[in-house]
């Protein structure tokens, strides 16, 4: 099976390089990015400035190839790759919570960006609360580790070689 997604923006962050950057949104407090949508689509923006937050899903494009398990970031052990939030994936596609700072024309103003600069963005959706929150009892090895996500940063753990999977074309 193929699949062709065409993306619908470009995202232009703070973060040049994977190495130091923020690993999840609560790391990213202090950064802000724009996305700049593409022009056409700029009336699907409508309404968007009455959420506070959206959901935005974008292709971890600097990312080659996967291991399926792997070190995450908050961990120093192996965990297998779906029990984790690493970059490294069969199918490298990324989501962020991110807040709403201002809609204008075919550009969004987002905070608490945790992505590279020139991400391509797959789409965006409003976050609602009575919709994405849970109350979960299990939060598995993320237990003790997880309240750590805004102090740690991106390292080149994830550009390392070894057992890696090529994506097929």
């Amino acid at each position: 099976m193929s699949l062709s997604l065409n993306p619908i923006g470009i995202m232009r962050t703070p973060h040049r390089d994977i190495e130091g950057m923020p690993i999840q949104p609560p790391g990213a407090g202090e950064f802000e990015g724009t996305l700049h949508l593409r022009p056409e689509l700029a009336e699907g923006l409508r309404d968007l400035d009455g959420f506070s937050h959206v959901h935005l899903i974008y292709l971890l494009h600097k990312v080659e190839g996967y291991e399926l398990t792997v070190k995450p970031f908050l961990d120093d052990a192996e965990h297998g790759i779906f029990a984790t939030r690493s970059p490294s994936r069969p199918a490298p596609i990324g989501l962020s919570v991110l807040e709403v700072l201002q809609v204008r024309g075919n550009t969004v103003r987002l905070g608490r960006v945790d992505m590279l600069d020139r991400t391509p963005v797959l789409d965006i959706k409003p976050y609602v609360p009575d919709f994405d929150v849970w109350p979960a009892d299990r939060i598995g090895w993320f237990a003790g580790k997880s309240g750590n996500a805004d102090s740690v940063r991106a390292d080149g753990r994830f550009r390392e070689s070894g057992r890696r999977v090529k994506r097929s074309a």
